[in-house]
């Protein structure tokens, strides 16, 4: 297994085509998404364009869909929730179908939509993606962060190199680090792995949702390591069920 991060959309190759890749969002599209689908619900659509979202909500019955969306970390007017994982509770979103657009998360997942084997990962369900990929391995897999607004983020390099991490340490003579990128999120892992919380709340994101407000919960369940078993898998283009 060939892996390679890069840390926004942009970076990703062009006219090329993983075996499988794995998109990362820590703070907080793909923790929600991996705790959404954790506590029942349908399936998550991702939406990187907003008129989209509203015109594929609408032809879902309104006591079968929610609207989860958030620009500069707050919740979009006229949503019924924003971007939160402590949000997406049992009873809010069991048994419906999540339309969700975020600042980055979402244009991660669309630039590699089209890539036959994808999946979310964050660090509550790290270890549950790894089993996973190790049980049907892919010759070549892209790790795809998601950054803030096209820009490095220290939190997705951090998930990078934990999933990198735990790889190499079930299959060091099957997996094989290809780009100097993840080599560097491998070390900041070792770096912060036994306090990942401070990581991200030290990355410039997470003092972004420190100026917002109280986000305490947020940052507890974003940092929370190998909580869920779920695996979020494209069903088709844009649209992840549980796993």
């Amino acid at each position: 297994m060939q892996l390679a991060y890069f840390h926004v959309a942009a970076d990703v190759p062009q006219g090329a085509e993983p075996d499988a890749a794995v998109v990362i969002d820590v703070l907080r599209a793909t923790t929600t998404i991996a705790w959404a689908l954790n506590n029942g619900a349908e399936a998550v659509e991702t939406f990187a364009d907003l008129d989209q979202l509203r015109q594929s909500a609408a032809q879902w019955p309104e006591s079968s869909r929610l609207m989860l969306g958030e620009r500069g970390g707050q919740r979009i007017e006229g949503f019924d929730l924003g971007n939160s994982p402590v949000a997406v509770v049992p009873e809010q979103v069991a048994g419906k179908r999540l339309f969700m657009s975020t600042t980055n998360g979402t244009r991660s997942l669309q630039r590699v939509r089209g890539v036959q084997r994808l999946f979310t990962l964050a660090l509550p369900n790290r270890k549950a993606v790894a089993d996973h990929l190790l049980m049907d391995p892919p010759e070549q897999l892209w790790i795809v962060g998601s950054g803030w607004e096209g820009a490095y983020s220290l939190e997705d390099s951090l998930a990078a190199g934990a999933l990198a991490n735990l790889l190499l340490d079930a299959a060091a003579d099957e997996v094989c680090v290809v780009n100097d990128e993840l080599t560097a999120a491998l070390a900041l892992w070792q770096q912060w792995k036994h306090d990942p919380e401070a990581c991200l709340r030290q990355a410039s994101h997470g003092q972004r949702l420190i100026g917002l407000g109280d986000h305490d919960a947020d940052f507890r369940c974003c940092a929370e390591l190998d909580r869920l078993s779920v695996v979020p898998v494209q069903v088709k283009p844009g649209v992840l069920c549980a796993s």
